[in-house]
């Protein structure tokens, strides 16, 4: 669920582990992009992902966005179910020029059944994720690429939207949580989970992976993740893994991470290294769901101590990242270490129909008809005068 993660940028920044060049953010987005469109930098490559996040984080914090960025997102899915990182022209077919990812298709999926009133597209979305399920019963970035822990992960939030089982949507055999179990590492490596095999087929730990692959364990996604009971932190090593055992392995090593300074780090080429994040909002919504919300107190603090400028650089899928995080872990996303994170999110996108623009639209409301019956004593001029100026934008 890093920010970064999204269409081809996320291909590449995810196997070196460093984060991609923020995005960033401004008060509205900028008139050359499409309306409805949260935030203001170029969403080629992480346009449907951004926009999803932004509509579930609102939804998690029962905020309700503009129908605009609603109708945006539904219009970038393809007939076949599937979504792109960004369809400049959605009133063009979908064609193989286009290309298509599991990622952008899950997160989507997952917002427009947030949203409610999709049913239709969701269900499309799903199936065509079903369609595309690896033999090992996970899922690449790209349909038909190696399975990774981040995709599939992403994937099963998607399928939790769904009244079947995650462990029963198969290839053959296998289920998704077979394909997660093969990317766990031993405790003698940490617990961790690994990104996918390196060339050498061998696993290394990975924090973004780790992270979502815990909550993924869980048969849940960044949509339906909620904090769990406390429960051990210790790492074991089972002859027969288990989802919940790896999942307990994985929450482990990331509380071991973020055990010394309240974050986790990421190097990027050149640099020393520095927080991350978006790893650590990530590594929040993972902790709580394994152990509570005070298994994530720790990386919790320290975001709402340092997060607010990286969130302001970052724009909306940061906002949103944050919002999970603190919905997750049972802060208040309104006042998190001073700042508005819902607020600071709907300020990058369409303005949210208000409350009298909602009930000029459904038709006369209950104080024109008082004003009504008042007309004959007050003047009927006069009142007309004033629901005009109420009707005003």
């Amino acid at each position: 669920m890093n920010v970064r993660r999204s269409a081809a940028v996320l291909a590449a920044t995810v196997v070196i582990g460093t984060a991609a060049p923020a995005v960033a953010a401004s008060p509205s987005p900028s008139p050359s992009l499409p309306a409805g469109l949260y935030g203001s930098g170029d969403p080629t490559y992480d346009g449907v992902w951004r926009q999803s996040f932004a509509l579930i984080a609102l939804h998690r914090a029962h905020a309700e966005p503009a129908a605009a960025a609603v109708a945006w997102l539904a219009g970038q899915q393809c007939e076949n179910g599937a979504f792109p990182a960004y369809r400049a022209n959605p009133a063009k077919a979908c064609d193989a020029k286009l290309t298509v990812d599991t990622n952008s298709t899950a997160a989507a999926a997952q917002a427009l059944s947030a949203v409610g009133g999709h049913g239709t597209a969701v269900t499309k979305a799903v199936n065509w994720l079903k369609s595309v399920q690896n033999k090992d019963g996970g899922w690449g970035f790209a349909p038909g690429g190696a399975s990774d822990a981040n995709s599939t992960s992403v994937v099963i939030g998607a399928l939790a939207t769904q009244d079947v089982p995650v462990s029963e949507v198969r290839a053959g055999a296998k289920s998704p949580y077979d394909a997660l179990l093969k990317l766990s590492l031993p405790c003698a490596d940490g617990g961790a989970f690994a990104y996918q095999p390196d060339k050498k087929g061998e696993l290394r730990a990975n924090a973004d992976a780790t992270a979502a692959a815990v909550v993924a364990a869980h048969g849940t996604g960044p949509l339906t993740a909620k904090a769990g009971t406390p429960s051990g932190s210790a790492c074991a090593d089972a002859p027969d893994l288990t989802p919940a055992r790896a999942a307990a392995n994985g929450a482990s090593f990331l509380a071991e991470a973020v055990a010394k300074d309240g974050h986790l780090k990421s190097a990027l080429p050149g640099a020393e290294d520095q927080p991350d994040y978006g790893n650590t909002a990530d590594a929040v919504v993972a902790l709580a769901v394994q152990g509570g919300p005070e298994a994530a107190r720790g990386p919790l603090t320290w975001l709402e101590r340092n997060s607010a400028k990286w969130a302001r650089q970052n724009g909306p899928a940061a906002y949103a990242q944050l919002i999970l995080a603190a919905e997750t872990a049972g802060a208040d996303p309104s006042d998190f270490g001073g700042t508005d994170l819902v607020k600071q999110l709907t300020a990058t996108g369409p303005a949210p129909e208000t409350a009298s623009q909602d009930e000029d639209d459904s038709g006369p409301s209950v104080w024109w008809t008082v004003g009504a019956g008042l007309a004959a004593g007050a003047g009927i001029g006069f009142l007309l005068s004033s629901r005009n100026k109420r009707k005003q934008p």
